[in-house]
């Protein structure tokens, strides 16, 4: 399916403040981006380059006064993910160097908690994929998702302990859980075509069977077409934007995800 994908900020700056923006999507083998827009204004220098995840990140000084920033981008994705229905665990000797950071703790996952909690959900599942859509649903079930819940960041810890969150807090405790029992999972950013209300999304991937598949607890059944921006440990890796100094707060925020085509060609 094609999609056409808009994020629209806006900031009122009242002294230089350095920003890091991750707002561009990339090609990869679960989507192509055909047509990309992005400006900001007033023109200012910026520097792109490539974080340690490969993420596309855009760095610069903003003036102040206004700054707004608008990027549009025309998609080809999958309208679901990917079924990896008994695709085996990847013994750890065997997992790609690149996919071993995401089987430890990190700052909003602490993996090293859950391990028992976690064995005793999964126990009786075909370890690999039907572990981790075995912990996916349980996420669902169990970890009410809410809608503007959670203005921060909270570890996965807490969110076990308020049984509630947004997607981003969703995606923490099931990143958690898959690590503690071994399998390699990382948090994704961007965005998801029907998803109500809109704004950007957080799903995760977990390294199964020799690949990455994507799960989303916060939805019944995994499809709509999703648009990949960024991928990290947690959401310390993936926020769309870092800005250093006195904090600053966008006065105006829209997302938009607008159906092109149902077509995959």
């Amino acid at each position: 399916m094609w999609l056409r994908t808009t994020c629209e900020l806006s900031f009122i700056i009242d002294s230089p403040t350095p920003f890091v923006f991750m707002l561009r999507p990339r090609s990869s083998a679960s989507q192509w981006v055909a047509k990309e827009e992005y400006s900001i204004k007033p023109d200012i220098q910026v520097e792109e380059y490539s974080d340690i995840y490969g993420n596309l990140c855009q760095r610069l000084l903003a003036t102040p006064g206004c700054l707004d920033v608008k990027t549009n981008a025309e998609v080809m994705t999958s309208e679901s993910f990917d079924d990896g229905s008994g695709s085996p665990f990847t013994l750890i000797q065997y997992l790609p160097r690149e996919a071993l950071v995401y089987l430890l703790p990190s700052r909003y996952c602490e993996s090293e908690c859950f391990y028992e909690m976690t064995s005793g959900i999964v126990n009786g599942a075909l370890a690999g994929y039907d572990q981790v859509a075995t912990i996916s649903n349980w996420v669902h079930r169990h970890i009410v998702f809410r809608p503007g819940s959670s203005a921060v960041p909270i570890s996965a810890a807490q969110v076990n302990l308020n049984g509630e969150g947004v997607c981003r807090d969703l995606t923490h405790i099931a990143i958690a859980m898959c690590r503690s029992i071994s399998i390699p999972a990382r948090m994704v950013v961007g965005y998801l075509y029907g998803l109500n209300p809109m704004d950007l999304h957080a799903w995760f991937e977990a390294y199964v069977g020799g690949r990455w598949y994507g799960f989303d607890p916060t939805q019944s059944s995994a499809t709509g077409g999703y648009v990949t921006v960024g991928y990290g440990r947690d959401a310390a890796d993936v926020a769309i934007y870092n800005q250093f100094g006195p904090a600053v707060f966008p006065y105006f925020q829209q997302v938009e995800v607008e159906l092109i085509s149902s077509a995959s060609h």
